[in-house]
């Protein structure tokens, strides 16, 4: 497969700007891969998919307020610092985006907050945008995090052209977030309310977490048309034997096992044992799956509906079958459906 069978017209307005006002009242495509058919249902209906056994594997990451803006000494010009990764704790070291980024040399500071009270000093050049800031702030590790959150706003995805509101601090996290580490947030899970997660659990379904701590590259366009030669970021990943053994029962027994979003799936493929199980993980993965693909461990999956020339469409691609997700892909389009991390969903079974 080439870069250029991922190719699409798709039209503006179909990028989602906001939610749906209720998480599970997104609309919901749903393919069988085995049947070849196409289904139009709302996002609550993926309760009448699963039964007694059968898990779904969700990634429990956390986003953190990532987008800050700064003030550069002397001249006083707002710098975007979008904060990637912690290098080191002790040192209030991180790794970063800045925006304008020509402005921005080794040996500058940024101040931030209307009292100047967090202020970081650049000690390195990583990539053209990309910059090492040491931070400086008075006060105790746990009061410099509180600063960065209280600074900080949910990294909403560029392609949103708004500002950000209250609602996003909400809204673009699933409810099952707990650790601590994502800049982008894994946005199949974000369909989930509490309310239907309650009712698949009433109904005996399983949720094994693992955390995935999705990065900025989730964006990144592929601009290689030979796919092999591609270079994923590396990510975080944690895998809990816990986790694994609600998984390799189910599959022991022959369950659905459903990865919720592309990151969960990507997760999983990770650290297949040679006998085809999960194993336990700690560590990162720049695992890239794109056709052809065997996939060793869930045998069902829920996902957005991606961009054209992305990696995720590519994982897509690998798992639906290429021809059936096209043919999936033109009719989202024809029927209206809100494409990306805040538009609707899609299970394929």
């Amino acid at each position: 497969m080439k870069l250029s069978h991922f190719q699409f017209n798709l039209p503006k307005e179909l990028l989602a700007e906001f939610p749906a006002e209720n998480r599970d009242e997104s609309r919901l495509m749903v393919i069988d891969r085995a049947k070849q058919t196409i289904e139009h249902k709302m996002f609550k209906d993926v309760i009448n998919y699963f039964d007694d056994g059968d898990v779904l594997i969700l990634n429990n990451t956390k986003v953190f307020p990532a987008r800050l803006y700064g003030n550069k000494e002397k001249t006083g010009a707002r710098i975007e610092v979008f904060l990637l990764r912690e290098l080191n704790s002790e040192q209030r070291l991180w790794d970063v985006l800045v925006d304008p980024a020509r402005k921005i040399r080794i040996g500058n500071k940024l101040y931030f907050g209307d009292d100047d009270s967090l202020v970081a000093e650049v000690i390195d050049n990583t990539t053209s945008r990309g910059r090492t800031l040491r931070f400086l702030y008075d006060g105790s590790y746990e009061e410099f995090r509180n600063k960065l959150t209280e600074l900080g706003e949910t990294p909403i995805p560029k392609y949103i052209n708004r500002e950000v509101t209250a609602e996003d601090a909400e809204r673009y996290q699933t409810i099952y977030a707990k650790e601590e580490g994502a800049v982008a947030a894994p946005t199949a899970g974000l369909h989930f309310s509490k309310h239907l997660l309650k009712k698949l659990e009433i109904k005996g379904v399983n949720f094994a977490e693992v955390t995935l701590h999705v990065g900025l590259g989730t964006f990144n366009p592929v601009e290689v048309e030979d796919l092999s030669k591609h270079k994923m970021d590396s990510e975080e990943l944690i895998i809990k034997q816990e986790a694994c053994d609600i998984v390799n029962e189910a599959k022991a027994k022959k369950k659905r096992i459903c990865a919720v979003g592309t990151t969960s799936m990507r997760a999983i493929e990770s650290s297949v044992s040679s006998q085809n199980t999960l194993n336990p993980y700690e560590g990162w993965t720049n695992k890239f799956i794109f056709p052809p693909h065997d996939f060793s461990i869930a045998n069902c999956m829920i996902t957005n509906f991606h961009t054209p020339k992305s990696t995720l469409l590519m994982m897509i691609s690998a798992f639906c079958g290429h021809d059936l997700m096209k043919r999936a892909y033109e009719e989202a389009i024809k029927e209206g459906y809100k494409f990306y991390s805040y538009g609707d969903a899609m299970l394929i079974i």
